[in-house]
């Protein structure tokens, strides 16, 4: 039987004293963060008794914030995963103690959405939120950074210059790789259709441009229609997903650059044309999933929901502690791409 590992062990394969790690596990002086995780290191590897003591010793140390997140629709897949994720990053940090309050916007007016980032931020010591590019939201930002407060934009940028930072995707990378998907994947040349879930959202428009680019640019034989908006609504998009396969037979290509997916799914589904054009959407869920197994979308673009809220708390604790930055910026993550064959 192996012997079980003692406080002296634990001394040396750290290389600190016996008093040193006794401070750690009793908490009876001050010991230097990186001394305590070093210690922590060691009784994980060897196995030792208290390693799960001297985690918890190392928390009751750190800081607590308590961060604010607004999302949009409550009752989207997405966005409850979405909510998940974030306070599993909170409760996961090893910077700080945190307390995660994720909101969602009960509708997509910019005043409505600035009243609930004054709420928020009340009971916050820093925000985050999905919202549109709006001077009622820039106002708020610029109120909120004035009083000392960070504010993050995430998925859609919005208050650039003035908030703290933008956290997603490349939004005009993800509108030019939909577009060269469609290019290559359909049949032959013909319309190509655009939902937007509205103009004031930045993420869609920069999508809108980099499809639109993409076009001009290397498939010029493809014609894109009016850009639709559909609020993000999946009845919305099922009903003018309908009608676009009505009105045009000769339809080669769909993205639905914002929400709605569900609606344009449960379309073609409906529809069934003889012709299926090539569907491009967002997020990977049951729904896509199940609608690319059945070939009814051909590619899924998805925000990796766990490594951006890893990030997003990350540089919400370091504003906090080092005050604002310099020049504000944005961090791209890269986005994960489902087809047929790898779902």
């Amino acid at each position: 039987m192996a012997k079980r590992p003692t406080i002296t062990d634990l001394a040396r394969v750290s290389g600190v004293s016996v008093a040193t790690v006794d401070r750690v596990l009793n908490s009876r002086l001050p010991v230097r963060e990186e001394t305590a995780r070093r210690v922590y290191d060691a009784a994980t590897e060897i196995g030792y008794h208290a390693a799960g003591l001297i985690k918890q010793r190392m928390r009751q140390e750190l800081p607590e914030y308590r961060l604010g997140f607004l999302l949009l629709r409550g009752n989207d897949v997405f966005y409850g995963d979405f909510a998940r994720e974030l306070e599993l990053a909170v409760a996961q940090s090893q910077r700080f103690r945190g307390v995660a309050t994720v909101e969602f916007a009960t509708s997509l007016v910019p005043d409505e959405i600035a009243a609930q980032m004054r709420k928020l931020a009340a009971k916050s010591r820093a925000i985050a939120v999905v919202g549109p590019d709006h001077p009622n939201l820039t106002a708020v930002v610029e109120a909120l950074k004035a009083r000392g407060q960070p504010v993050f934009s995430l998925l859609s940028d919005f208050a650039a210059g003035i908030r703290e930072g933008y956290v997603g995707l490349d939004n005009r990378k993800v509108g030019r790789s939909a577009a060269w998907m469609i290019a290559k994947a359909a049949r032959k040349p013909g319309k190509v259709a655009l939902f937007v879930g509205s103009h004031r959202f930045h993420g869609h428009e920069l999508r809108e441009i980099g499809f639109r680019s993409f076009f001009r640019e290397h498939a010029p034989d493809f014609t894109v229609l009016e850009t639709l908006v559909n609020l993000e609504a999946n009845d919305v998009t099922h009903d003018a997903m309908l009608d676009l396969l009505a009105r045009h037979p000769d339809l080669a290509g769909c993205y639905v650059a914002g929400g709605g997916m569900e609606g344009a799914v449960s379309a073609l589904r409906t529809a069934r044309p003889a012709e299926m054009p090539v569907v491009i959407c967002n997020e990977i869920n049951a729904v896509s999933r199940a609608a690319l197994a059945d070939n009814i979308l051909t590619m899924v673009i998805s925000t990796p929901l766990a490594a951006l809220c890893r990030e997003l708390v990350g540089l919400m604790a370091h504003a906090i502690e080092s005050g604002a930055a310099n020049a504000p910026g944005q961090t791209f993550l890269p986005f994960d791409i489902y087809l047929p064959e790898n779902i």
